[in-house]
């Protein structure tokens, strides 16, 4: 029984030793130097810490091996990492380092120590560079192990708060166990495989690339960021490094669809295709289908609070280009709910909040009492014991096949001319138009007004309100229509409503 994620790099080492487990643009490491280095940091982090574990470290990320390096490190001490992004802004930083208190942190660079410097971090302070010269405690390394369980802490990844102050969800050993054991069963990954990496290290998504190298022996490629700005040097390297499968964000997947570069050169060696963080329009997708017929295509749902994916879709049928792709039903040893607002499941076509119970559901909110309470609760179905779930707040619904389709967040649903209007609806219908390569909504509550932005990939204007006129009622046209060069992205690599409202306000 598996209950330390350390146990795949374990059996790793001792299976490929010599094989890549990981390479970033200008370098790599095998499973047996991953291994060692990560006794390494985990030893210096003991013996500077007391040997405390369970409590947080930070880990500086960049699209660079050393932080995953990190991540493995951390865990060896028997603690949890917290992926920080190298170019967070300081007060960020400030944020998340006020509510965890860590007791250390791994940097890279001049630069982290910097961000360290401003944010008068108290913890103790370890270069990569220089803490892999140390020597291994084995007899450390063994009692840490001898006294971890599955359900202690591995990672936190902070998100959004509505107050400001970002949380820190916190995953177990058993959660990414769990999802790493049911991605490589359910498509069969092995040694043979190679990842090709593009959700950055401090988003969730990036787990799945994680711990499918660890489970099956797979080689994870980190892509430079460049890569996505010039797609034929992406496709390029796909083919150089042989990348057989990418595990990427909904929006990198429409990027290089809609940049055109597939009818130029296919990535010949992809067997399957996942997309995972928003929804997924058809029309995008037929663009990789036609250009990759022999491909696996899944579409992965699941917010950072249960193990990055609680449900999956293998695409195996035909979409009209104004659907979106289903989410599909739960991964294994998860269980989805569809509630409405009695807290009744619902029927088919009835909309409802999907909520998750499982092995995946997080420990909650790290040093956040209130707002883990508010989201992490007992399963309304009963109350004979302890059964916790966790409310996404997504709007879903089944549709005639038994699948599970995303409708909207709770917080895309408006109130306009007396009518309540899901956005994400709207942007359904205009992304359907041949030459939209992206559209989003957002929706100005003083004015009632619902404001589309859109790009196109001819760069031209349309006449939307024409072109949506006859699919949506009158009550759903937008306001006030913007056609833009691009559309702003956060750094999980979804369109940055935030930023689009925040522009819109400023006019």
């Amino acid at each position: 029984m598996i209950t330390n994620i350390l146990s795949y790099l374990d059996a790793m080492a001792q299976r490929f030793p010599d094989k890549t487990a990981i390479a970033d643009e200008k370098t790599f490491l095998t499973f047996a130097e991953w291994k060692y280095q990560a006794e390494v940091i985990g030893t210096a982090l003991g013996i500077a810490t007391d040997k405390q574990m369970r409590r947080p470290v930070l880990v500086f990320v960049d699209r660079r091996i050393e932080g995953l390096v990190g991540f493995m490190g951390v865990v060896e001490s028997g603690n949890f990492y917290v992926p920080i992004d190298c170019k967070m802004p300081d007060q960020r930083v400030k944020l998340i380092n006020d509510v965890l208190n860590p007791i250390a942190a791994i940097t890279t660079t001049v630069a982290d120590d910097k961000i360290l410097d401003l944010i008068e971090f108290k913890g103790v302070r370890f270069n990569y560079a220089e803490v892999i010269d140390n020597e291994i405690d084995k007899a450390y390394i063994a009692d840490v192990r001898s006294k971890v369980i599955d359900t202690d802490p591995l990672y936190s990844i902070f998100t959004s708060g509505s107050t400001g102050i970002p949380k820190g969800v916190v995953i177990s050993h058993r959660g990414a166990i769990d999802l790493a054991e049911w991605l490589v069963e359910t498509f069969g990954f092995d040694e043979t495989d190679a990842l090709g990496n593009q959700t950055p290290f401090y988003f969730d998504g990036s787990v799945k690339d994680i711990y499918i190298c660890l489970k099956s022996g797979a080689t994870l490629n980190i892509i430079a960021k460049k890569y996505f700005t010039f797609t034929k040097l992406l496709v390029k390297f796909l083919n150089e490094r042989k990348i057989t499968t990418i595990l990427w964000a909904t929006s990198a997947v429409v990027l290089v669809g809609n940049s055109q570069i597939l009818n130029d050169s296919v990535p010949k060696y992809i067997k399957r295709v996942f997309f995972a963080g928003e929804a997924m329009p058809a029309k995008q997708l037929k663009v990789w289908i036609h250009k990759l017929p022999n491909a696996q295509y899944v579409n992965l749902y699941g917010p950072t609070e249960i193990t990055v994916d609680c449900t999956y879709y293998v695409v195996n049928r035909d979409f009209d280009d104004d659907e979106y792709i289903p989410i599909g039903k739960a991964c294994h040893n998860m269980e989805v709910l569809v509630f409405n607002d009695q807290d009744k499941l619902v029927g088919v076509n009835e909309i409802g909040e999907l909520c998750v119970r499982g092995t995946g559901v997080a420990l909650g909110y790290y040093n956040n009492e209130i707002k883990t309470h508010e989201v992490f609760v007992q399963n309304p179905l009963h109350n004979f014991y302890d059964d916790k779930i966790y409310r996404t707040g997504d709007i879903v619904k089944y549709n005639k096949y038994g699948e599970i389709e995303f409708v909207s967040r709770k917080d895309f649903q408006i109130k306009h001319m007396g009518h309540r209007i899901e956005l994400e609806e709207i942007e359904v219908v205009v992304n359907s138009i041949a030459d939209i390569s992206n559209a989003a909504c957002i929706f100005d509550q003083e004015k009632d007004s619902i404001i589309l932005y859109y790009t196109t990939v001819s760069g031209e204007e349309l006449d939307i309100i024409n072109l949506i006129k006859d699919k949506l009622p009158k009550y759903m046209f937008p306001n006030e229509v913007f056609h833009l060069r691009v559309l702003p992205y956060n750094m999980n690599g979804k369109i940055d409503r935030i930023e689009l409202k925040k522009n819109y306000d400023a006019q």
